[in-house]
């Protein structure tokens, strides 16, 4: 049974009382609530449910006005015939006044659906959508002619309204699945929002140039064409136009007569509002003011174009100092990452509303909304707009009456169980229909390294097992807080630390004095692997993390063998943080650790503090072949050729036997998916960037020393003993000369 993750309704998060209270004198203002924090959608005064969609806590309004139509779903009501014939304000305006008071209430109530949203029951449920998604289904004409009602595009205008509410917001950034009906969403937003805004400017931007110049032409020009006479507002140019929308009054021609006749020209208002495109560029819209900026297929901007560059110029479009005055709807299936994605991707996950800053706003100042495959797939939507995610007993419609008779999800798997043996073709899949966000953000296998195969195996695996309650959060430190005791492990969710397994009580804090030093007790056991860095921060602040990894050997203890059991990437305030945080883990697993050397703070920091012992030498040399500093601190100076081949070998030969599915049909047990992803893009030629592949791969170097000693080289002499040879054939022997 397939249970969804997209929202939740958080019952009673506002205390009945207050909520009450408030309701009933229409004090909650539409916008963030720090109070509660809750982003109110309502503009009637009154909430209702408050909904949690990625992390962003949304409270609705209060239901009222409930309307129910015949087939207990949403039907889009027709154009009153009595009113199509009339194509503007001025055609209106000719009609008698008995003929528009008829229609006045008609066409108030749309602008306040337009503008609070809309209400109606859908399967035997109230069912609320906003006043821009109403304006989508009811008065934006699409290629199929009226939109179809879905569930998943509800969520996404809810949390648009959000965004759009919430003065901390820029906007959304949206990871989409392929045909999920962005371009027409966004479209019909633009015309929504120009129509009723005032010296105003909407922009387009899109992958090229072409695209942008056809979402305007195909979707923005045809909404506003449709739009009835009482939402069109008096538009200058052609009915069609090819490069600007404007809503404004159009420039009257004065004649030499009507100056003679002193002829009083009529007065006008308009909006003074356009919409248009620009071609794909790091400066589009450079300078502009914007009320919104719709940003299409903004994950596949190729070189030389780059979506970071391009939202750093157009962020400030949108903004009067640190007034937001504009917003961005960004949407967008990914690329793969070295043709643009890479770029999205950051861009995405700077967008975390969990992420923010100390003025409440996250890094790119958008909020990151994510809607899996299987709430948008076409042909797995039934009547009422709800997806199919399971096989159902009996089969069930769509909107166009075609029966479903599996489950979208069971269709899914079976696309990729038939595409298994085409890796590239997989992860092409996976990108246009992502199930999580990792599947977005695939990369092609060609890029790869490694095994790409064997990593998304693993990737698949772990997603699949919910692998939180295999991983535990949380840091390390020493009893009652005194150094060099003992070390205990504490759970937290703010923790730098991710463990899959701990050791038994009697194997922890295990040291053995040897000379008056210590060295670890578990060495036969497993080791540590860490990439380290020496400078607590840097101008930029855009220094790489420290990363630990810690991974066990073979061998006769209560120990999983070749098992990645630590996981640490971070970088704490100061390097001194990282480095305790270190020593705390080595001493807490009594496991040795092999480091790089040619970034020795941490390794003098273990001499200092007496654990020398813990420090392992590089084990590619002879102890008396080392270097004077190598034979004082220990480590591995990660930098030339040879151990950089010896490395990626090492991980590549892990992954070959450990990762993924294995012959006999179980799957490895990584469970740390920033190392898997790491490993996936991992660069040979660029590896600053790679925390946890260095620091793993060193701790599959330091649990196979044994591969890495040097053979002697064993010259063999040759010496003359006095010894003749004969040929014996003949009757006679003869010397061999």
């Amino acid at each position: 049974m397939y249970e969804q993750q997209l929202y939740k309704v958080l019952n009673n998060y506002i205390d009945s009382k207050t909520l009450n209270h408030k309701n009933k004198y229409k004090k909650w203002d539409y916008g963030y609530n720090e109070e509660y924090d809750v982003v109110v959608i309502s503009k009637t005064g009154e909430i209702g449910e408050v909904y949690e969609i990625q992390n962003l806590k949304i409270a609705l309004p209060k239901k009222h006005d409930v309307v129910e139509f015949d087939n207990n779903k949403w039907s889009y009501s027709g154009y009153p015939k009595e009113l199509k014939k009339i194509k503007s304000v001025f055609d209106w305006e000719e009609y008698p006044l008995d003929f528009k008071e008829k229609w006045y209430d008609y066409i108030d109530k749309e602008f306040t659906r337009r503008e609070e949203g809309f209400w109606f029951i859908n399967k035997n449920v109230p069912t609320y959508i906003t006043g821009t998604h109403y304006m989508y289904l009811q008065w934006s004409k699409i290629d199929v002619g009226q939109p179809d009602f879905r569930e998943s595009n509800r969520l996404f205008y809810i949390f648009w309204e959000a965004c759009k509410a919430d003065k901390r917001s820029y906007g959304m950034c949206y990871l989409k699945n392929r045909r999920s009906g962005f371009s027409f969403m966004s479209s019909a937003e633009s015309v929504n929002l120009a129509t009723i805004s005032t010296d105003s400017r909407f922009g387009i931007l899109s992958k090229s140039g072409p695209d942008a110049k056809k979402m305007f032409t195909d979707k923005v020009v045809p909404i506003s064409v449709n739009y009835p006479f009482f939402f069109k507002p008096i538009q200058d140019g052609m009915d069609r136009p090819k490069t600007e929308l404007a809503y404004r009054v159009p420039a009257s021609k004065f004649t030499r007569r009507k100056l003679d006749d002193n002829t009083k020209l009529q007065e006008i208002t308009g909006l003074d509002t356009t919409i248009d495109w620009k071609n794909t560029g790091d400066n589009s819209y450079d300078g502009e003011k914007l009320k919104l900026l719709v940003h299409d297929e903004s994950g596949k901007w190729e070189r030389p174009n780059n979506i970071l560059n391009n939202w750093r110029v157009t962020k400030t479009t949108l903004r009067l100092g640190s007034k937001v005055i504009g917003k961005c709807m960004m949407g967008s299936t990914s690329n793969s990452l070295d043709k643009g994605g890479d770029n999205f991707k950051k861009l995405y996950n700077d967008s975390d509303v969990t992420k923010r800053n100390a003025n409440g706003q996250t890094s790119s100042g958008l909020y990151s909304l994510f809607i899996p495959m299987e709430w948008n797939y076409e042909g797995y939507i039934d009547s009422y707009g709800i997806p199919v995610f399971d096989t159902p007993k009996k089969p069930v419609e769509d909107p166009h009456g075609t029966k479903i008779k599996i489950g979208v999800i069971e269709y899914w798997q079976n696309e990729v169980n038939g595409l298994k043996e085409d890796q590239d073709g997989l992860n092409e899949f996976y990108r246009q229909f992502p199930r999580t966000e990792e599947h977005a953000f695939r990369d092609e296998a060609k890029s790869s390294l490694f095994n790409l195969t064997k990593i998304y195996q693993q990737i698949d695996w772990n997603a699949d097992l919910k692998n939180s309650g295999i991983i535990t959060q949380g840091n390390f430190q020493w009893v009652n807080g005194v150094k060099d005791t003992k070390v205990l492990f504490m759970p937290s969710k703010q923790g730098r630390f991710f463990l899959s397994w701990t050791p038994p009580i009697e194997m922890q804090n295990r040291v053995v004095i040897k000379n008056g030093l210590k060295w670890p007790g578990n060495e036969h056991t497993g080791a540590f692997g860490c990439d380290s860095y020496d400078i607590s921060g840097t101008v930029d602040r855009r220094g790489s993390n420290g990363a630990l990894t810690g991974l066990t050997k073979f061998s006769m203890e209560n120990v999983p063998p070749n098992h990645f059991f630590l996981e640490y990437i971070a970088r704490p305030q100061t390097a001194e943080i990282f480095f305790e945080d270190v020593l705390m883990a080595c001493v807490f697993y009594g496991m040795p650790i092999l480091a790089e050397n040619n970034k020795p703070r941490l390794l003098y920091y273990f001499k200092r503090r007496g654990y020398r012992g813990y420090s392992m030498n590089r084990p590619d040399k002879k102890y008396n072949k080392l270097s004077t500093t190598e034979r004082e601190i220990g480590g591995i100076p990660n930098s030339s050729e040879d151990i950089k081949q010896a490395h990626a070998a090492a991980i590549e030969s892990y992954i070959e036997e450990y990762v993924g599915l294995k012959e006999n049909g179980d799957y490895g047990d990584v469970y740390f998916q920033r190392t898997l992803e790491d490993w996936a893009k991992f660069n040979i030629n660029n590896r600053t960037s790679h925390d946890a592949s260095i620091s793993s791969g060193l701790a599959i170097m330091a649990c196979n020393k044994n591969k890495y000693r040097p053979n002697p080289v064993i010259q063999r002499k040759v010496y003359d003993l006095g010894f003749k040879k004969y040929n014996n054939k003949g009757t006679l022997s003869k010397i061999i000369e």
